[in-house]
């Protein structure tokens, strides 16, 4: 076997070449430390459909844009089948040399020049053989080999295959490559597996959850020398290829930011029960039963923001994007001139169709490309419905609010109760987490059912610890005086004995 020329050191690496040599597939970079290993074989190894084949592209269209040369060479798919994957993501594979072993006659392409060999009439050194000549002809500087499980069954024996897989790894060192093995695991339980031999190895795993579309994720098993980024990390396949979301370590993202001022509702007495507004850098949980007015108070707030000039999201699981503008709307909150503007994002989510790493990233995208400095969540049995397992939700939601905090960013949360009146449950317990807790209530008074709100915890100072009274109309949002005579407000049974002149009348008849 020749060696290659140029100008290398021992390990055949140039001089003034970086270390790393980029995936191609965003977000990859990030779990890889900078990427792949250059001049190293890599291990990609996943069932069938988990998504091995469009990493293996996105990592040569990445080599060709760069200027390097890459050869695709597959035992397991045709040509003409690698065209197809390409073009669902509109890619074009002109820049890429694709070699093939596969009958002459179940190629579709009459034009293609490049060599045709079935691998059944060869004996596996034939076959190792031809590939290498191959290589020798294109002298690339990226590979992606698909699929080691070919090469198995030719070898009919696990020594047999290690040993051909070490001769064409130092075959790839000597010519200056980064490789790509790709393997579909038919044959996991070798003894004589390829993780000792591989410099990388990661894994592609595709669950089939009971309900919505399948998730996926990949896990980094080894990468020698590099501080990679461990654990699972969620990835998408759509058209444009994979998209990968690593898993959010908040000590590692901190933003100086000003906090001492903090933001104010637009509503005095609101202002006033939480001790002069929300502060910065600290999430607020907005809890209550069904219909009691969550949504509102958080419009309120986010409203008053985006007139002072600053930007919001709102993540939406429970109503639409219409009925959300309708609402609002209705209570003399027009937010489609901040939509337009591009001040306020509003994302409609799906929780069956979106997975929990892809949701994270989508927050974390709004907040660092677009300055924000507030995200609402709404509501938090949606979001939970996302995740696998409460206790995982629990966990990355620990995450996801400490980063926001150490961006700065005012996080509201509302959080939907069982039962309208009576003793209520919370589907997950987030007030251990939450800065702040406003809590909504009902109760009757004067033959009306009313509403009234109170602030249960705030850690970053003082608040009122009384109760007061909302009411929602289409002129807005007030809130009352605090009302004393009450008891029972946190069993869910708030009964009110005080005087009727402290409550709140609407303003316009028949409301």
């Amino acid at each position: 076997m020749s060696v290659s020329s140029g100008h290398t050191t021992h390990d055949n690496v140039q001089l003034d070449e970086p270390a790393v040599v980029p995936s191609g597939v965003p977000g990859l970079d990030a779990v890889l430390a900078g990427g792949f290993a250059r001049h190293r074989v890599h291990l990609l190894e996943g069932a069938p459909g988990s998504g091995k084949t469009t990493i293996g592209l996105q990592f040569l269209m990445d080599g060709a844009a760069r200027g390097e040369r890459g050869l695709y060479i597959t035992l397991s798919e045709s040509k003409n089948e690698l065209l197809a994957v390409a073009k669902t993501h509109g890619w074009s594979l002109e820049s890429i040399e694709i070699f093939e072993l596969v009958p002459p006659e179940l190629s579709l392409d009459s034009d293609q020049t490049q060599t045709v060999v079935y691998p059944a009439d060869l004996e596996l050194g034939e076959t190792v053989q031809t590939v290498l000549e191959q290589v020798d002809t294109v002298r690339p500087q990226r590979i992606v080999f698909d699929s080691l499980s070919e090469i198995r069954l030719l070898a009919q024996s696990s020594l047999r295959y290690r040993r051909q897989v070490l001769a064409l790894k130092h075959y790839f060192a000597q010519h200056a490559c980064t490789v790509l093995l790709l393997d579909d695991l038919t044959s996991e339980g070798d003894d004589l597996n390829l993780h000792s031999i591989s410099h990388g190895v990661i894994r592609l795993e595709q669950i089939a959850v009971q309900y919505g579309s399948e998730r996926r994720r990949l896990r980094v098993f080894k990468m020698r020398g590099t501080n990679f980024r461990g654990g699972f990390h969620d990835f998408t396949i759509r058209r444009g290829g994979i998209t990968v979301y690593p898993r959010l370590v908040a000590s590692d993202h901190h933003r100086a930011f000003d906090d001492t001022e903090p933001a104010t509702s637009g509503v005095a007495e609101f202002d006033a029960l939480l001790g002069g507004g929300f502060d910065r850098g600290t999430s607020t949980l907005v809890m209550g039963p069904a219909g009691c007015g969550k949504s509102s108070l958080v419009f309120q707030v986010i409203h008053a923001a985006l007139e002072r000039g600053e930007k919001a999201v709102v993540f939406s699981f429970d109503e639409t994007r219409r009925i959300l503008l309708k609402r609002s709307k209705g209570m003399g909150i027009d937010l489609e001139p901040y939509l337009a503007t591009g001040r306020l994002k509003l994302h409609q989510i799906d929780p069956a169709e979106l997975s929990p790493g892809e949701l994270v990233g989508r927050v974390r995208a709004a907040v660092e490309d677009g300055d924000v400095s507030i995200v609402a969540l709404d509501s938090l049995s949606g979001f939970m419905n996302a995740m696998p397992e409460e206790h995982f939700m629990l966990l990355q939601m620990h995450e996801l609010l400490t980063y926001l905090n150490q961006q700065g960013v005012i996080t509201l949360l509302l959080l939907a109760q069982h039962g309208l009146v009576g003793h209520m449950q919370s589907p997950v317990d987030l007030t251990y987490l939450s800065d702040t807790v406003l809590l909504l209530r009902y109760f009757e008074a004067r033959g009306r059912i009313r509403h009234a709100i109170s602030v249960v915890k705030k850690r970053t100072g003082h608040h009122e610890r009384t109760i007061r009274e909302y009411f929602i109309d289409g002129h807005g949002i007030r809130i009352g005086p605090a009302l004393e005579e009450f008891r029972g407000i946190l069993t869910g049974v708030p009964t009110f004995s005080g005087s009727s002149e402290r409550l709140i009348e609407p303003r316009d008849a028949g409301e």
